[in-house]
């Protein structure tokens, strides 16, 4: 394999694994639209028969949030197609800040379902608070023309964004090594998710090669 084969091979790993991680919670959003668009009534989608807008608008915005952001985080692919970058760069923003305030509104106005507890009452509003703050921090750092800052916030958001993709992981050794969660696992489990994702984004940010690059370069995210 010649090296510009491989190259041209990595530049499509990370956002190939991105997808990859976010292919499970988009194919269970979707199931769900399609039980709501027949009528199909199943004891976890029931809370949401009488107002489903809310939960169909923070499907499809996650959705697009979670394939496009995969792109927009790969470096390569930023220099190699920037006008795309900026113009899908705007829908990412649109679709992130839509998910991540109707996911505000239902955890403050849906019913919970089941084993969710306090906790994760308390982690939903959390963590979709600081994904609604790195938008808009990254939008105040690109007026800034801050560039780097704003690839990092943005970075922060996605991962947040993302967290069901890893929350998929977490609960799966629980599940068959141990059974079923009640409250207080599935709220950790849960929240291990996001704090995973989030550890993973600072860390890349923070790496040498990152952090050292002057803030008037071209826009990493």
């Amino acid at each position: 394999m010649s090296t510009a084969t491989a190259f041209a091979r990595s530049r499509w790993l990370t956002p190939g694994l991105l997808l990859a991680l976010t292919a499970i919670p988009i194919a269970a959003g979707l199931a769900r639209l399609i039980w709501l668009a027949t009528g199909e009534v199943r004891p976890d989608s029931a809370r949401f028969a009488d107002m489903p807008l809310p939960l169909v608008l923070h499907i499809l915005s996650i959705i697009v949030f979670g394939i496009l952001g995969a792109f927009q985080v790969t470096p390569a692919l930023r220099r190699r197609w920037p006008r795309w970058h900026r113009i899908a760069g705007r829908i990412v923003v649109v679709a992130g800040t839509v998910a991540a305030f109707t996911g505000l509104w239902m955890t403050l106005n849906y019913a919970g379902g089941v084993n969710d507890g306090p906790a994760l009452f308390v982690l939903r509003l959390v963590f979709g608070s600081a994904m609604a703050a790195c938008l808009l921090l990254g939008l105040d750092a690109i007026r800034r023309r801050k560039f780097i800052e704003h690839g990092a916030w943005m970075l922060r958001a996605y991962a947040i964004g993302m967290g069901a993709g890893t929350q998929v992981l977490t609960f799966i050794p629980w599940l068959l090594l141990i059974g079923p969660t009640d409250e207080d696992s599935r709220a950790v489990l849960m929240g291990a998710g996001w704090v995973i994702n989030i550890v993973i984004a600072e860390l890349i940010i923070r790496r040498p090669t990152h952090a050292s690059r002057p803030q008037t370069a071209r826009n990493p995210f």
